[in-house]
């Protein structure tokens, strides 16, 4: 199997982080350049039908996209640690949780910094208006989070989900413009600290990546 990634948007983030909390490392990386339009290339669209990364390029060639689908699809081919659940009723929690922490926290954010960070007017116009309003409602949705994990020490209960790894990785990608969660949401403070001290958040943050 072959993943194509990139080492910034934090989609591909997401799945390197999966990966690294199951210990998976017998997959191909492939780095594509968005800068560069790598992902527009003809060769690129005809295995995943759309200019989104990541990809994975299954072995008979079928090519998954949408980094949740690529995340299930590892869970069942590589099933622990369980991050998706192992009851009907955990399974139904954590969808919840990872839809809350995707909708009102990480799509927000990433759509403010996709129209704010001066280096991304290479992938789309951007657009003050629509970056303000998702810097906002991001940043106001964080007490939903906040509240949640009052009650838990995780979002999707109490171990590590995916749900965590699609709210962190979208709070943290805010950094490109310096957003940061407010001081008074200690319970988000608690948990940002959790998840940086993780062994697998080396492979989800930018930093990681080799130039």
């Amino acid at each position: 199997m072959k993943l194509y990634d990139t080492p910034l948007a934090p989609n591909p983030r997401r799945v390197r982080w999966f990966m690294a909390e199951k210990g998976i490392d017998d997959l191909e990386v492939v780095r594509l350049n968005l800068i560069q339009g790598e992902h527009k290339t003809p060769e690129y669209l005809a295995k995943a039908g759309l200019a989104n990364v990541p990809a994975l390029e299954l072995d008979d060639g079928t090519t998954i996209t949408e980094s949740i689908a690529i995340c299930r699809y590892l869970e069942s081919r590589y099933p622990e640690p369980n991050l998706f659940g192992r009851t009907p009723e955990e399974t139904a929690v954590i969808e919840m949780w990872t839809r809350r922490a995707e909708m009102l926290v990480a799509t927000p954010l990433m759509l403010g910094v996709r129209h704010t960070h001066p280096a991304l007017a290479a992938l789309e116009t951007q657009n003050p208006a629509i970056a303000e309003y998702n810097k906002a409602a991001g940043l106001r949705a964080l007490k939903v989070l906040d509240r949640r994990l009052a009650e838990s020490e995780w979002l999707g209960g109490e171990r590590l989900t995916v749900a965590d790894i699609v709210g962190f990785i979208g709070l943290d990608f805010g950094r490109l413009i310096k957003l940061s969660p407010p001081p008074e949401l200690t319970n988000v403070g608690r948990w940002v600290e959790a998840m940086k001290s993780r062994p697998a958040a080396k492979a989800g943050m930018p930093e990681a990546q080799p130039a």
